[in-house]
Formats: C-alpha cells, sequence, structure tokens
C-alpha cells in the first residue's frame, strides 16, 4: 500500500492503517530502534509505541515522507529510552552514539540560532553533498547503522566508509564556517 493510502487511513481512524504501517516500515523502525538500544526488547517496545505516537500525531499532522515522519518517531522514543536505561545503570552512560561525534564538532559558544535554521543549514549542505557521500552520511547518524553495516550495504571496506564519514564531518565544520555558526 503506498504512504499516501496509508496517511489516508490514519485520517479515517481506520485501525488498519497501523497494521499496514507496520508491514511496510516495521523493519525499517526496528532497525533504527536497534541501531540505538543494541536490545531487542527494547527495539521492539519502541517500534511498538512508534505506531501509537503515529496514530496520536495523524491528524492533524500530515506527513510529507512517512517514513522519515515514523522514523524520527522511533529515533526520539529510542533516545528517550537509551537516556532512561543509562539514568538507571551506574556506569551505563557510556555507550557513545554516532551522533556525539557531529555533537563534538560544534562548540558550546554558537550563536543564537533557532533549531529550524540550524536544520536548514544542515539540509543545504546534505543537498550540496554527492548521492554516495549523503547516503552514508544519513545511515551512520541519522539511522545510526555501524560501519560495518554501511560497508556491506555499499560494498565497501570498512576503511573507505570511515573516509567518507572524516571527510563529509570536516565539510560540514567548514560548511558551518561559512554559516557563521560559530561566534
Amino acid at each position: 500500500m503506498d504512504d499516501s493510502r496509508i496517511i489516508e487511513l490514519y485520517f479515517a481512524r481506520d485501525n488498519s492503517a497501523i497494521n499496514e504501517t507496520k508491514q511496510k516500515y516495521g523493519k525499517l523502525l526496528y532497525s533504527v530502534s536497534y541501531n540505538i538500544l543494541k536490545t531487542h526488547e527494547d527495539a521492539e517496545e519502541c517500534e511498538s509505541d512508534t505506531y501509537m505516537a503515529a496514530w496520536d500525531q495523524i491528524p492533524p499532522t500530515k506527513p510529507q515522507v512517512l517514513s522519515a515522519f515514523l522514523s524520527r518517531i522511533t529515533r526520539n522514543l529510542s533516545f528517550k529510552k537509551l537516556r532512561a536505561n543509562t539514568a538507571q545503570k551506574r556506569g551505563g552512560g557510556n555507550q557513545s552514539l554516532p551522533i556525539d561525534e557531529l555533537a563534538n564538532l560544534i562548540p558550546d559558544n554558537t550563536n543564537a540560532i533557532s533549531e529550524l535554521e540550524i536544520t536548514e543549514i544542515l539540509n543545504a549542505f546534505l543537498r550540496e553533498l554527492p548521492t554516495r557521500d549523503r547516503q552514508v552520511f544519513i545511515c551512520h547518524y541519522w539511522y545510526c547503522d555501524s560501519i560495518k553495516d554501511i560497508s556491506r550495504q555499499f560494498g565497501f571496506t570498512q576503511s573507505k566508509v570511515k573516509m567518507i564519514l572524516s571527510r563529509t564531518r570536516q565539510k560540514l565544520l567548514d560548511h558551518l564556517e561559512q554559516q557563521e555558526v560559530f561566534i
């Protein structure tokens, strides 16, 4: 079933919307969550919670890209779950995520710019990248895919994936400096 039809089911408050969403996007959402949480039970819980959050948000929201909308919900739920899990375990806060690499690029003394402005700057940066580099970057930093998984997916060596990510991070840093994000 195509995305527009699934969204129509949500707007009609038809319970089959959740089943259709799970059938089409279940593996993606589970994968996104598992890449962050690294436990099957927690990933399954976040995937399930995503369907309920989508049910609550559609309507009034009408997503332009359903997969991105659902992935964002899953990521947010997974990060929230990860924070809760690490808060419960002493010493459990040492888990590093790919997004932490990007956070370390940006010093605390950035200009006071809105989240929307940062999003626009990042989207412009991503549009400028060659397709391959953009795909590798998104796989690692959005979907939290491991270097090993990305190398398998693209048929690259792990060192090539690391090189692409390193060069792309440097390009991002240069782009942020050009956009005067830093003081």
